[in-house]
């Protein structure tokens, strides 16, 4: 509903749904040129890209590596990490399946995540009580989630030959019980060089920005940030961006993202196009800024 309410307040909105509810029908060169006029209100320069958004739009379509597949599957990528980091950072799998039927319910720890190794929160399940758990909901959701194809979306064309299916994975929890904070290290062929952190996520999302040296930075990307809001330095940090610096090396641009839990780093995902390329930079300075950084 409130993506209807802003389609017929902006035109342009409601021409970039419809692009999307219609993008079979575009070759990935054309979608990503109409999506971004529509999105960005500017022509996308793929000859001669500049900013991050757009060199972002460049990797997507001539940037294509098989190994990037396994690398944003959410099931395969644990034995690159593994492989690449070491196996204590990635967190534990409880069980993988084709379908939602094939799931046994009472065999899952009464908390747990159930989530699409192929997308990005269409099917996410986040149980805190198994008891309270509509079993029925859950499979609704997982089995809307396997049917997206999250590759027409933004073609972002990692996600396009992944095999679809369901992980569960324990439900980690740090110190505050409710929310983990999720750090997404911005790297540039190996070089970790901003940290965004995300909170507040269900009330009213917010991000931080800060630097290597946790100095907070005037930057907001697609949703506002908060000075005052402070957070914490991580005790993990250093170890954080030397792992950042492992998984990201010779890659022109990925985002790694990580949780600390306790003194203890945990591996989240592996991301190669922030907001598909599409995210709103404020000031528009960094825009620029960050694609310098990814040499093309």
């Amino acid at each position: 509903m409130d993506k209807l309410v802003k389609a017929l307040k902006n035109p342009r909105l409601a021409l970039f749904l419809l692009v999307e509810k219609l993008s079979f029908l575009f070759s990935d060169k054309i979608y990503l040129q109409l999506c971004f006029y529509l999105k960005m209100g500017k022509k996308l320069n793929l000859k001669h890209p500049v900013t991050f958004n757009e060199k972002l739009q460049w990797l997507k379509l001539y940037n294509r590596h098989s190994e990037y597949t396994q690398m944003v599957d959410k099931i395969e990528v644990k034995k690159y990490v593994a492989k690449k980091i070491g196996e204590q950072y990635i967190i534990p799998t409880l069980g993988v399946w084709d379908t939602p039927d094939e799931i046994n319910f009472e065999k899952l720890p009464n908390k747990f995540v159930l989530k699409c190794n192929h997308n990005s929160g269409v099917g996410l399940c986040i149980c805190h009580d198994k008891n309270k758990l509509n079993i029925s909901k859950v499979k609704k959701d997982l089995s809307r989630g396997l049917r997206q194809n999250f590759y027409w979306i933004a073609r972002e064309w990692p996600y396009k030959n992944v095999r679809r299916r369901i992980i569960a994975e324990k439900l980690m929890v740090d110190e505050s019980g409710i929310e983990l904070k999720d750090y997404k290290v911005f790297c540039f062929n190996g070089e970790p060089t901003i940290i965004e952190v995300d909170y507040d996520r269900f009330v009213g999302h917010k991000r931080n920005f800060y630097d290597k040296e946790w100095n907070f930075l005037d930057l907001e990307i697609q949703y506002p940030s908060d000075k005052c809001h402070e957070i914490p330095k991580p005790d993990c940090l250093e170890q954080m961006l030397l792992l950042s610096h492992k998984l990201s090396e010779g890659i022109p641009h990925v985002r790694t993202d990580f949780y600390c839990i306790n003194g203890n780093l945990y591996f989240g995902e592996l991301t190669f196009f922030h907001e598909a390329g599409l995210g709103a930079f404020r000031p528009v300075e960094w825009d620029k800024y960050l694609g310098s950084l990814i040499s093309i």
